[in-house]
C-alpha cells in the first residue's frame, strides 16, 4: 500500500529511506526561488518603464496627476521620421559609432596583444590601462572640457608649448573638431575596457596553435590574422554589439562637453530625447524616441549577430 504513494524516484535516499513527494516538489521550485529577485527587479527598473515608456507614445502625456492625456495615435512616431533635429542626431550617433567602435576594437585588440607577452610590470600595466575605465563619466568629461577648451591643455601645447600655431583653435566650436574631441573621449575611456575582454579570449586561444604556425615559418603578424582572430572571432562578436549599443547611449560626454553644441550640431539621440522631456516636458514625443532608438539598436544588433554567426558558419 505504501509503495504506491512512493514512486520509484521518491525511493532514491540514503539507507534505503523513501524521500516524501512534498519534499520532491519543494526542491523543484527552489531554482524559482532564486530566480524570483532578479525577475522581480527586470520587472520593475526594465520591463515596466519599457512598457509604460511605449504607452505614453501615444499620448500627450502629463506627469501632473489627473492631468488629460490627449491620445495623439502615431503623431509622435510621425514627427521622428520628419524632424531634421533628430534626424541629425542620429546622423552624429552613427558618425560616432562608426569611429569609436573599430577604433576600440583595434586599440584595444593591439593593447591586449601587448599585455598578453611577457613583458615586465604587465600586472601594473593591466591595472593602469583599466582605470579610464572604472573612472566616472562625469569626472573624464569636465577634464576633456577643459582639454580642448579655448584655454585649456591641448591649445596651450600647441600655442605655448611647441609653437605650431598662434592661433587658438576652437575644438568645441564647430561640429566636426566637437564630434571629434567626443570620439576621442569615447575612445579613450573604452579601450581598457575592450582590451580586458579580448584578453581573457587570448587566453583561451591554444598555445600549440602559435607554435605550430611558428614552426612553420609564420611571422607574428600572420599568427595573429590566422591563428588569432579566428580564434577570437566570438568574442569580438560579443565586444562589438555591446560598442554598438554603447554608441548609441552616448549622453553624459555630450552634455558636459558641448550640451549640444554649437546650435544644435553635436546633439545625439538621448540628448535630443533628453531636452524634449525634462526641457520642453513633451514627454510622448521624447517616449516616441526612446521606442524607436531600442527598436533601431535591437535591429542592429541582430544584424551584426546574423552575420557574424553565418560568416562563422561559412568557415566551418
Amino acid at each position: 500500500m505504501s509503495s504506491s504513494v512512493l514512486d520509484p524516484v521518491s525511493r532514491r535516499a540514503s539507507g534505503g529511506t523513501p524521500v516524501p513527494v512534498a519534499r520532491r516538489r519543494r526542491v523543484r521550485w527552489t531554482p524559482y526561488l532564486f530566480l524570483a529577485p532578479g525577475f522581480l527587479l527586470f520587472v520593475l527598473i526594465m520591463l515596466w518603464p519599457t512598457i509604460k515608456a511605449a504607452q505614453i507614445s501615444f499620448y500627450d502625456w502629463s506627469p501632473i496627476p489627473g492631468a488629460d492625456n490627449t491620445f495623439v495615435g502615431l503623431d509622435h512616431y510621425r514627427q521622428v521620421f520628419t524632424d531634421p533635429d533628430l534626424r541629425l542626431g542620429f546622423v552624429n550617433a552613427a558618425v560616432y559609432m562608426l569611429v569609436t567602435v573599430p577604433g576600440q576594437i583595434l586599440l584595444g585588440l593591439g593593447l591586449a596583444l601587448l599585455l598578453h607577452t611577457r613583458m615586465p610590470a604587465r600586472t601594473l600595466f593591466r591595472v593602469l590601462f583599466y582605470l579610464p575605465v572604472v573612472t566616472s563619466w562625469v569626472v573624464v568629461s569636465l577634464l576633456f572640457r577643459y582639454l580642448f577648451a579655448n584655454d585649456g591643455v591641448l591649445n596651450w601645447f600647441l600655442v605655448d608649448g611647441v609653437h605650431l600655431t598662434d592661433t587658438r583653435p576652437g575644438w568645441l566650436d564647430s561640429r566636426w573638431t566637437a564630434l571629434a574631441a567626443l570620439c576621442v573621449l569615447g575612445i579613450w575611456k573604452g579601450i581598457g575596457w575592450t582590451a580586458v575582454i579580448l584578453l581573457a579570449g587570448l587566453q583561451g586561444v591554444p598555445v600549440e596553435l602559435h607554435e605550430a604556425a611558428s614552426v612553420d615559418g609564420a611571422s607574428y603578424l600572420r599568427r595573429v590574422w590566422h591563428v588569432t582572430l579566428p580564434a577570437l572571432r566570438r568574442t569580438l562578436m560579443f565586444v562589438s554589439v555591446l560598442l554598438v549599443i554603447g554608441s548609441f547611449n552616448v549622453f553624459i560626454s555630450v552634455l558636459l562637453m558641448t550640451n549640444g553644441g554649437p546650435g544644435g550640431q553635436t546633439e545625439m539621440p538621448l540628448t535630443y530625447l533628453y531636452r524634449q522631456a525634462f526641457e520642453y516636458l513633451d514627454f510622448g514625443y521624447a517616449s516616441a524616441i526612446a521606442v524607436v532608438l531600442t527598436l533601431l539598436v535591437l535591429i542592429l544588433s541582430m544584424i551584426q549577430t546574423f552575420a557574424f554567426r553565418r560568416a562563422d558558419r561559412e568557415d566551418r
